[in-house]
């Protein structure tokens, strides 16, 4: 049920953009309950121009390999389990593609159950 949006700056090859997806993914399955084959994910490459952040805000000092990702979810989960979303996502970054800790930002979009459609016009949520 996540919708997963991955941007960041263009020139990346395919199979470090797959391993972020997969990252991510496999981080969703283990701490947020997301069902197997439950993967929506869209990458959304930037020229750098079209790709701007701030490099230490925060005090954490970022790169150009940044990657922003957003979850839209439904809003069922604990502080708790947010956090070990969070920790599970950025610890699989670190061992594929190989990400540095600063450079994931993470942003959950929380909605209610009945705001997805998975098809035939229908909302699959809705009791």
């Amino acid at each position: 049920m996540p919708l997963v949006r991955i941007s960041l700056k263009k020139g990346k090859p395919a199979a470090w953009r797959r391993a972020i997806a997969d990252s991510v993914y496999d981080a969703m399955i283990e701490t947020f309950n997301v069902p197997k084959d439950d993967r929506f994910i869209l990458i959304h490459e930037h020229d750098g121009d079209d790709f701007t952040y701030s490099p230490d805000y925060l005090g954490i000092q970022r790169t150009d390999d940044l990657i922003l990702i957003q979850l839209t979810v439904s809003n069922t989960r604990g502080v708790e389990q947010k956090q070990q979303l969070y920790r599970g996502i950025v610890e699989r970054l670190v061992k594929a593609p190989g990400l540095r800790p600063e450079d994931v930002f993470i942003n959950l979009v929380e909605v209610l159950p009945e705001n997805w459609s998975f098809g035939n016009g229908v909302a699959q949520y809705v009791t």
